[in-house]
């Protein structure tokens, strides 16, 4: 009896989901009543054949119920449901049930008269639903089946039982044990059900284990099924109960939409907005509304618009909504932009706008082409820069250099500098930088990476010669080391004209300290003497002069700039094909021959010696055209015993008479016309120590006889008669250099 209760109760709550709430579309024609109970009537069904589209569709309202029962007019099945949207109705139909008793004789069926069958046969707007309903057979042993209008078999299936001491068996799917169930096909007009029972005997013992009391077979919607047996269940039951049933319905008076549309006067898609549709498993049509609109398209006027702005979970919008007919727009607030039909879709609006963006994407094409073609060309430029600059290393011996640095032992802190190098230290060659000019080039202030304080020279030009013999001569020049001669530290190869990096002598030239109270010429002499004499090979200056000898911090004279610098020729015949100079300190026969010596440094020295006794220029513009030359006029004021009006006055006031002799002495061995007349620089230097020594001798200071003052000096007095002739006087302009070629 618990089981047969619960049963009743689950249909009982089955039939009220069945009965549909009255929706929106759920509209009749005027004066047309459109509830039956419960139950909404929307057009085309009606009750009564004024209130529907046709016979197939009028239906009745049976009051003497309660609640009142809707009945189909034609078959006289009951509703309890009715769908526009779907093309469904719900009718009841009751399940055809047989008892049996311990004999399992046949002892209480209900009837079968129309209870358990529904005929659809002739009807024109309904027929069972092959994909909603389900043939079912309950109870055991149940051989269930239903048969069509012809009488013929449709669909069954076979419920058998299970022997008790299997245990319970999870039943909810109705796949065969207590329960079986199977889909039927499409086009049915006819359920008429039948059930066969099987013969007692040892062949059936395992179909009658456990049977149950009563057996049911039945037409049922799907969702009944698995609602009512989808949990653990006890199938056997005794009590009369009805199922609902689907039936799918729609205008079948023609065949389809596009038959109907040419028959306007029995079209029922009625509306405005009304769209027809065909069916898909049987011959008919039904209606709806167009997309965005909504209620009865069987109506005229039935469909609507729909406003989804109102309904805000079928139709989000998180932005500013405008319902249209048939349709609505979501739009992103002002100064907004994005989805707003998602939740934060709407973000403050780029004022970038696509015209911009496309002028700016050109542009930034273009000078994305424009940079690459620079940034190619730098490229090339960089990669000829650095060709370049190897090429000048290698032609200026830059090979040969660095192998000789690596063979030859220690280079005195003497390297190799890039360019880049030389750059930065001279901040570019900055006019700031500048610590003097001359004929072969400029000479710059720089300071290197760590801090040491240098003069860079870079030259102007070199003869192919020089080139060939650089690497050797600079190699040989990074030896030097003696305190009265500038300290070469480097060079950079990688230009084409190299350049020198010195130890920089920070208190100017003797040029600029020739008035002075001590010259320096005895440093110079020594610095000179050692060049000539302890260097190997020797070193011949070839641009002696007051410009290139410096002054240190406690003015000591360092000779500098090596820029006509040669090594001793190893041939006579090695001669230069240009002469390198500063007019007035060039050896005559240097110019006629064209071959730099050891005596040509003589010379020049010899021309610094008298321009710091004179305290004149080598050459000057201020006398006339016979005294221009500062050695012409020296060697006349000689010849005619006038020489000591020449000599500065602080000299000629410092200098006695003896050490007058000397130095004029020296002095004219020095300006000799003939080379080989000359004194070597070690000889000059000597002297010139020896001259100092005498100077600072107490026995300097008091008047002497000749022969004591012979005596101090260390040498015979000597007469020399020195003949010059007019033409041997050169008159060259200050400041220019004297150059023949070969």
């Amino acid at each position: 009896m618990a089981t047969l209760q619960l049963q009743t109760v689950a249909l009982a709550v089955l039939l009220l989901r069945l009965t549909p709430e009255t929706p929106a579309s759920a509209q009749q024609l005027s004066g047309c009543p459109d509830k039956c109970g419960d139950i909404s009537i929307p057009y085309p069904f009606g009750i009564g054949a004024s209130c529907a589209l046709d016979s197939g569709f009028e239906l009745e309202c049976n009051h003497t119920n309660s609640p009142p029962r809707l009945i189909v007019s034609t078959h006289r099945q009951q509703l309890t449901g009715l769908s526009l949207a779907d093309g469904e109705a719900i009718a009841l139909l009751n399940a055809k049930r047989e008892c049996y008793n311990s004999t399992y004789q046949d002892f209480n069926k209900n009837d079968e008269s129309t209870a358990s069958i529904m005929n659809l046969t002739g009807s024109t707007t309904y027929r069972f639903s092959a994909a909603r309903n389900r043939f079912v057979a309950l109870g055991c042993p149940n051989l269930g089946y239903f048969i069509d209008s012809t009488q013929c078999y449709v669909s069954g299936c076979t419920s058998v039982c299970r022997p008790a001491h299997w245990g319970s068996v999870k039943l909810g799917m109705c796949t065969g044990v207590g329960c079986c169930q199977s889909k039927i096909p499409p086009y049915i007009d006819l359920f008429e059900p039948y059930m066969l029972s099987f013969n007692r005997g040892e062949r059936y013992t395992k179909f009658y284990d456990n049977t149950t009391t009563c057996r049911y077979v039945f037409l049922v919607e799907d969702k009944w099924i698995e609602k009512t047996y989808r949990d653990y269940v006890d199938y056997n039951r005794t009590d009369n109960f009805a199922v609902p049933v689907v039936l799918d319905w729609a205008v079948r008076s023609i065949g389809n939409c596009s038959a109907a549309r040419h028959n306007r006067t029995g079209y029922a898609c009625r509306g405005a907005h009304s769209d027809c549709f065909d069916i898909r498993d049987s011959e008919g049509y039904r209606c709806r509304c167009s997309k965005g609109y909504q209620g009865n398209p069987y109506l005229d006027g039935g469909c609507t618009d729909i406003d989804e702005c109102r309904r805000k979970d079928e139709y989000p919008c998180y932005g500013v909504c405008r319902n249209l007919p048939g349709n609505y727009t979501c739009e992103c607030p002002p100064e907004t932009s994005g989805d707003a039909t998602k939740k934060d879709g709407c973000r403050k609006k780029d004022r970038f706008t696509l015209a911009l963006k496309v002028v700016t994407g050109i542009s930034v094409g273009v000078f994305l082409s424009v940079f690459m073609c620079f940034w190619l060309y730098l490229g090339i430029q960089k990669r000829k820069l650095i060709t370049t600059k190897q090429t000048f290393f290698e032609q200026n011996g830059g090979v040969l250099l660095q192998h000789q640095m690596c063979s030859g032992g220690g280079t005195g802190g003497f390297r190799i500098f890039s360019t880049e190098e030389l750059e930065k230290a001279t901040n570019s060659f900055a006019a700031d930088r500048v610590l003097g000019r001359g004929g072969h080039g400029i000479v710059y202030k720089g300071v290197l990476e760590d801090k040491t304080v240098v003069a860079i020279k870079k030259s102007k030009m070199m003869e192919e010669t020089q080139t060939n013999e650089f690497a050797r001569e600079m190699f040989i020049l990074s030896q030097l080391n003696h305190r009265n001669v500038v300290k070469l530290l480097g060079c950079c190869l990688e230009v084409e004209v190299p350049m020198l990096v010195y130890e920089y002598v920070s208190n100017g030239t003797l040029y600029h300290y020739i008035h002075g109270k001590d010259s320096k010429a005895a440093e110079s002499a020594e610095a000179l003497s050692y060049m000539h004499s302890s260097a190997s090979p020797p070193i011949l200056h070839g641009d002696v002069k007051t410009a290139n000898i410096l002054l240190d911090d406690k003015l000591n004279a360092k000779v500098s700039d090596f820029g006509a610098s040669k090594l001793a020729p190893t041939d006579e015949a090695e001669i230069a094909t240009m002469v390198q100079g500063t007019c007035g300190y060039l050896d005559p026969e240097y110019i006629m021959t064209c071959q730099l010596t050891d005596k040509s440094d003589v010379y020049s020295f010899s021309v610094v010696l008298l321009e710091l006794l004179t305290r004149k220029k080598a050459l000057y513009l201020d006398g006339s055209e016979e005294s221009r030359s500062l050695v012409s006029s020296f060697t006349k004021a000689v010849k005619t015993g006038c020489h000591r009006e020449l000599l500065d006055s602080q000299v000629r006031k410092e200098m006695t008479a003896e050490m007058l002799k000397e130095i004029v002495h020296l002095l004219m061995r020095g300006l000799s016309m003939n080379g080989e007349e000359r004194p070597t620089m070690k000889e000059v230097a000597d002297r010139l120590e020896m001259l100092r020594r005498y100077q600072q001798h107490p026995w300097a200071q008091a008047e002497g006889s000749p022969e004591e003052n012979q005596s101090l000096l260390g040498m015979e007095q000597w007469s020399v008669n020195f003949q010059y002739r007019q033409q041997d006087v050169l008159d060259l302009e200050e400041g220019s250099t004297y150059m023949f070629s070969l």
